[in-house]
C-alpha cells in the first residue's frame, strides 16, 4: 500500500472479494469513484462490470478514460515477482538493443501502475475491488488536517469510545474530538468539531480549537484561538492570540470529489491553506498568524499573514 493515502483499508474484504472473483492466483487493486475532471490525476481503471476484472489500465491518462480510480492499496501473492521479473527482463534487452548516448544507460526502474498493470489489463489476473468507504490522497499538510476528520468521523460509527464526550467539569466537545488521556484542559475551552488533541498537551481557560491538530506537549495559553491549523510538538500559543488557516476541502456538493493536490505557490503567492506551526515554535499574545508556515524552533514576536517564517 502507498504511504500517501487515508482510507478505512479495507484489508479482510479485499481478501474475501479475491478469493471469490478470478482465480486464486488473481490479484486486486482497491478502486473508488471520483469525478471526471478529478480522475485524470489518477491510475484509472476499465471493468467488466459482470465479473470486475480489469479490462484496461491508464496512470494519468490525458482525456477521460473512466472515472474508477486506483486508490494504491493493493493484495498480491508471490506471483507478483514472476510478472516482476519479465518487465525487468524485457527492460534489460531493451537496454542492450539501445545504442548508449556518451557511454550512458537510461537508469533502471520497474513502475507498478506503468509497468506492471498495464500489461496484466484483460488478461484474467487483475480484478478491481470498488470500496464505497472513505479515501483520500494526503499530498499536503493541509489535506491531513481533512484526513483526520476522515478518522474522526470512521470512530464516530467504529470505536465511539475513543472519542470526547460532553461530561461534568470537563472541557464543550462540539462534533468528534479525540483527547489523549494525559492531555490537560481546562473545563472552559470549547474543542471540536475535527480536532485531535495529543499527548501532554496544555489548554488553558476559554480557548476555542476548531478542525486542527495539536501534537503532543504543545501549551494553548488562555483565550487564544485555533482554527483549520496543526500545531507542532511542544509550541506555544500566547494569550488571547489567533493561529488560523483556511481549509482545502474538497466540494462539498459532489459525492465524488477528491481533496485537490495545491501548489505550495500560486502567481508567486503562498496558495491560502492551513497554518502550520512547526515544534517548538513560540507564538506571543495578541497576535494574528494567518495561512503561514512556520518552521520549528521559530519565537515570534508580531503577526504575520500568508507567509513562511524560516
Amino acid at each position: 500500500m502507498n504511504a500517501d493515502i487515508s482510507s478505512a483499508f479495507p484489508l479482510t474484504e479485499m481478501l474475501t472479494f479475491q478469493k471469490e472473483h478470478g482465480e486464486p492466483n488473481s490479484f486486486v487493486i482497491l478502486g473508488t469513484t471520483a469525478n471526471r475532471k478529478q480522475s485524470l490525476n489518477y491510475g484509472c481503471i476499465v471493468e467488466n462490470e459482470q465479473t470486475n476484472e480489469v479490462l484496461h489500465y491508464v496512470e494519468k491518462p490525458g482525456t477521460f478514460v473512466s472515472d474508477i480510480i486506483n486508490c494504491g492499496i493493493y493484495l498480491f501473492n508471490q506471483d507478483i515477482f514472476q510478472h516482476i521479473g519479465a518487465v525487468f527482463q524485457k527492460n534489460q534487452q531493451d537496454m542492450l538493443l539501445e545504442e548508449p548516448t556518451n557511454g550512458w544507460h537510461r537508469a533502471e526502474a520497474i513502475r507498478l501502475e506503468q509497468d506492471i498493470f498495464t500489461a496484466l489489463a484483460g488478461q484474467g489476473k487483475l480484478y478491481v475491488y470498488k470500496t464505497l468507504s472513505f479515501w483520500s490522497q494526503i499530498k499536503s499538510a493541509g489535506s491531513a488536517i481533512y484526513a483526520s476528520r476522515l478518522y474522526l468521523n470512521q470512530y464516530h460509527t467504529t470505536h465511539p469510545e475513543r472519542l470526547a464526550s460532553n461530561k461534568e467539569g470537563s472541557p464543550k466537545i462540539s462534533g468528534n474530538v479525540y483527547i489523549h488521556p494525559t492531555a490537560n484542559i481546562d473545563p472552559t475551552a470549547l474543542l471540536g468539531p475535527n480536532v485531535s488533541i495529543g499527548t501532554g498537551v496544555t489548554i488553558g481557560a476559554g480557548v476555542r480549537v476548531r478542525e486542527s491538530i495539536i501534537l503532543h506537549g504543545a501549551n494553548l495559553q488562555d483565550h487564544c484561538c485555533v482554527l483549520n491549523s496543526i500545531v507542532g510538538w511542544d509550541s506555544t500559543i500566547g494569550k488571547w492570540a489567533r493561529v488560523e488557516g483556511t481549509p482545502s476541502d474538497p466540494n462539498p456538493n459532489d459525492p465524488y470529489a477528491k481533496i485537490d493536490s495545491e501548489t505550495l505557490f500560486r502567481e508567486g503567492k503562498l496558495t491560502p491553506s492551513i497554518t502550520i506551526l512547526g515544534c517548538n515554535v513560540t507564538i506571543p499574545s495578541e497576535v494574528i498568524i494567518l495561512n503561514s508556515i512556520v518552521l520549528p524552533h521559530k519565537d515570534l514576536n508580531r503577526s504575520f499573514k500568508n507567509q513562511i517564517i524560516l
